[in-house]
């Protein structure tokens, strides 16, 4: 299981530092997208946009986004503060879908305001 994110956005370095994945979920291997490697350019040739999301692998699916981030949710352990807020927002599908916009939104922004450049 591999999870594809941005290494340069404060947001998404912290959610992979806190998030934690019950073992019997298996290992989660985190991937800096700016780091490039083989998995980024698969990810490219699939047209998933690493700027607009992360991207969860699990036995070959590809899970970007909202759906990424509410796959996490339904793995995370529930433990501590920051893991039963990602069960409460995320375990729901439906929430996801609302509320993963407003965190790219909050993620583009403060990107802009570092003075960070997009994926390329």
């Amino acid at each position: 299981m591999m999870l594809v994110y941005d290494g340069e956005c404060p947001f998404c370095s912290l959610y992979v530092q806190y998030v934690r994945i019950r073992s019997a979920a298996g290992n989660l291997e985190l991937i800096n997208a700016r780091d490039g490697g083989p998995m980024v350019e698969e990810i490219r040739l699939r047209k998933l946009d690493l700027n607009e999301g992360m991207v969860l692998i699990i036995d070959g699916q590809y899970h970007f986004g909202a759906e990424c981030i509410h796959r996490l949710a339904l793995m995370s352990t529930g433990t501590g503060w920051f893991n039963r807020l990602n069960a409460i927002l995320f375990s729901s599908a439906l929430l996801s879908k609302i509320f993963y916009p407003c965190l790219r939104f909050g993620r583009n922004l403060t990107l802009k305001a570092l003075g960070r450049s997009r994926i390329e």
